[in-house]
């Protein structure tokens, strides 16, 4: 089914200060309720009088349908970022491609994240977690710049207890922080991955998911088996005017989560 292109209603019911530029809002519907969505896709968000931008789900919130991480870079996100419970916000969607995390079942579920990609990624955590005994393993290898900017902080314990295997390290380590220290690729030694039956998602910065997709094929790991999610500039959400074309993808449609082996050309383009 086709997401409608008007936005429906939305109430703030809740909100998680995770960093302090990044919040997750917990949001719940006026209006009828968008349709459900797959771990992976992202809905367009407006601010009244504002605008609106597009937003990777990041799973449910507490008494919400919606659990959506924004972090504050213009104004428009500015806005959301500071919206308190009760105000109301436009919410179009679901757009794009999933996770399908499903089909990473009998193996094992790889999950490596940079920064704010952590947001996109939570939802493909939380449904593998739900079915974890499907999984051989699921681990969960987590970037941040500093520890103060590590999202979801309060989450990571929580994982590990449902079944994860989660390991965090930071590029500038802080007084107290005894955890890794370097880039979230240097985790992926230490895990002991078997290539054989690995299925690998991957989100963050676009330099990060070149440079994790290149050792995981040094690994082994197939490119068919390596998703990654992109992001352009995507304006409608239905591939209508073409702001986030990517070669012959419009990632509103075709994307954000891509496999690898078909993206891969496609990134050593420096303009899209």
């Amino acid at each position: 089914m086709t997401a409608p292109a008007l936005p429906a209603r939305y109430r703030v019911v809740g909100r998680q200060d995770e960093t302090h530029d990044t919040v997750t809002l917990a949001l719940g519907p006026v209006d009828q309720p968008i349709a459900e969505y797959l771990p992976g896709q992202f809905t367009m968000l407006y601010a009244p009088g504002i605008g609106e931008v597009p937003v990777s789900i990041s799973g449910t919130g507490p008494g919400a349908d919606l659990a959506q991480t924004v972090r504050a870079v213009g104004a428009v996100t500015r806005a959301l970022c500071a919206a308190g419970p009760g105000q109301l916000i436009g919410v179009r969607g679901p757009y794009g491609t999933g996770w399908d995390v499903a089909s990473a079942a009998g193996g094992d579920l790889l999950i490596v994240a940079g920064g704010i990609g952590l947001a996109p990624l939570r939802g493909a955590l939380l449904a593998a977690l739900g079915h974890a005994g499907s999984y051989r393993r699921i681990v969960v290898l987590i970037g941040a710049r500093s520890p103060q900017e590590l999202v979801f902080a309060r989450e990571l314990e929580e994982w590990r207890r449902a079944g994860a295997e989660v390991e965090t390290t930071v590029d500038r380590a802080m007084a107290g922080w005894a955890g890794n220290v370097g880039v979230v690729t240097q985790l992926l030694g230490r895990m002991d991955i078997d290539p054989a039956v690995t299925t690998a998602l991957v989100c963050g910065p676009e330099v990060m998911m070149r440079l994790t997709a290149r050792d995981l094929l040094g690994l082994g790991v197939p490119a068919t088996r390596i998703r990654v999610s992109l992001e352009r500039n995507m304006r409608c959400g239905v591939a209508e005017c073409g702001h986030c074309q990517l070669g012959p993808l419009l990632l509103c449609r075709d994307g954000p989560v891509v496999t690898y082996d078909v993206v891969a050309p496609l990134l050593t383009i420096k303009e899209l």
